[in-house]
Order: C-alpha cells, then sequence, then structure tokens
C-alpha cells in the first residue's frame, strides 16, 4: 500500500484532502502543527494526527497542503529525510515556479490545482450546486504536472489528483510554466480583477439610484447569458448594439498592452509577490 506524508492535513485546503483521501487505496499519515486543525481531523473524521518524522518514515508521496508562502520552509525541513524517489506534490505552481522546493534530482515533484465547478454544469443536487470550490459535491476539471521526474511518475500523481479533487470529469496534463499562466495569470491577475471591476460598475450603478437587488440580479443575469455566448456554451450571437457598446468598451476599460501580464517576466513577477 503507498505511504502519504499529508502536510497541513487539518487546514482548509488539508482537510478536504484528508476527506476525500479516507477510505482510499492509500496509507495516509496526517500531520498537522494547529491544535483546531487536529480536533478538526479527531471530531469530524476520526483522524489522529501523527509526528513528522513518523509520517515521513516509508512515505512514498508527501503532499504539502500548507500556504504558498510555507512550502518552501517545510520542504526545506524535511527534504533531507526523504528517500529517493519520493514524489513531492504541490497544490498550487506558485512555489514550485517561484523556485521554494529543494533542489534534489532524485526527488520526483509533481503539481496540481483544481479548476473548481464550472459556471455551466449539470448538477441537480443542491449541495453539489452550492459546492463553488469543488473537492466536495461538485464536478470539477483538474490541471496537473510532472515539474521533475521519470515520466511513469505521472500516473501516480493524476491518480492522487483525481482522489484529492473527486468528483473529477477531465483531467489535463500542462507544464509548471502553463499552470503558472492559467494562475495567477488567467485566473486572478485577469478574470478576478475584471470580476472586481464588475462589482465596482455594480456599486455605481446603485449609488446612482439603482435598487440594489435590481442591479445584482441584471447583471448576475446578463453575466449567464453573456458567458454562455461568448464561450460558445449555446450557438448564439449578440444584437447589433450589444457588438457596438463591446467595440467601444473594451478601449475605454483596458489599456491597450494589457496582454503582457502573461509574458514569463510579469508571471515571475506576480508569483514572486505571492510567495
Amino acid at each position: 500500500m503507498t505511504a502519504i506524508a499529508l502536510f497541513g492535513a487539518g487546514g482548509k485546503m488539508g482537510y478536504r484532502l484528508a476527506k476525500n483521501l479516507k477510505g482510499s487505496r492509500f496509507d495516509v499519515r496526517h500531520v498537522e502543527v494547529g491544535d483546531a486543525g487536529k480536533a478538526r481531523l479527531k471530531n469530524d473524521l476520526a483522524i489522529d494526527c501523527v509526528p513528522a518524522d513518523a509520517a515521513l518514515d516509508g512515505a512514498e508521496v508527501v503532499i504539502l497542503a500548507v500556504p504558498d508562502t510555507a512550502i518552501g520552509k517545510v520542504a526545506a525541513g524535511i527534504v533531507d529525510k526523504l528517500k529517493p524517489g519520493t514524489m513531492v506534490v504541490a497544490l498550487d505552481a506558485a512555489a514550485p515556479f517561484a523556485g521554494h522546493l529543494p533542489q534534489r534530482e532524485d526527488l520526483t515533484y509533481f503539481v496540481t490545482h483544481p479548476c473548481h465547478p464550472p459556471i455551466f454544469n449539470d448538477e441537480t443536487e443542491m449541495q453539489a450546486k452550492k459546492d463553488h470550490f469543488g473537492g466536495l459535491f461538485a464536478k470539477q476539471h483538474i490541471v496537473s504536472a510532472l515539474m521533475q521526474g521519470p515520466e511513469g511518475a505521472y500516473t501516480l500523481g493524476e491518480e492522487i489528483a483525481k482522489i484529492i479533487w473527486a468528483p473529477v470529469m477531465r483531467s489535463h496534463r500542462v507544464t509548471v510554466e502553463q499552470m503558472a499562466m492559467l494562475e495567477p495569470g488567467l485566473s486572478e491577475t485577469v478574470c478576478a480583477s475584471l470580476l472586481v471591476v464588475m462589482r465596482q460598475a455594480m456599486d455605481e450603478c446603485v449609488s446612482r439610484g439603482v435598487p440594489p437587488e435590481a442591479a445584482r440580479d441584471f447583471l448576475l443575469g446578463h453575466m449567464n447569458v453573456l458567458g454562455a455566448v461568448i464561450f460558445k456554451e449555446v450557438d448564439g450571437v449578440f444584437s447589433d448594439a450589444c457588438n457596438k457598446a463591446i467595440e467601444f468598451g473594451i478601449p475605454a476599460l483596458m489599456r491597450d498592452d494589457w496582454k503582457k501580464v502573461f509574458e514569463p517576466q510579469e508571471i515571475a513577477a506576480s508569483i514572486q509577490r505571492i510567495t
């Protein structure tokens, strides 16, 4: 039975992983330093935590379910205790991309991250509809990368990824560099920023007299139909008026050089700020 040492098992992310790994074919050893996290694992999942050294004894996989800012420190503290061939799994590309994983060519580094449940889905159960993050009830896609290690190790990494992010639909293989382009580049620098602007625009309408519920309902409804057309979820086209608004709206809202956020140096700078 493959042994997994799960660091940060009682945290927000680690708890979800611990729950999904429970009952799998893996022998999971849970490591958590916080008393609240330990209590949560014990009370909710009947899981007892073990010291780091005990978890690493014979472990073939180490999952670092810790914040980006702590990955480098945690990894440096355990790297000398890992046997050759051990797979280290990171749950975000930021720290690996920034070079925070220790230099050891005999280790396998695998990075995986959820796409989160898509806006357009076929969920019918309320629990799934309300699982916006994923990893509990709603189906989601995932991305994974084999940063270093033998090609055959990808199969094991993807198996673990499909369990910890379950239920999973599509599993995409990318590089660490591509994953960093997706996050923080696409998902945070671009998408999150534009969503904040949309919220600010809604608030501006409210400040100018539109009833708050009317403004919110109008915006979210139009996000649904406009998104369905733009992302080809439906076979539709915009009206001439909408196309004209887009033609004048994009130059008014966006800098001409906004796509530079995807340049390697910009991605690196963004990740440096994160980590």
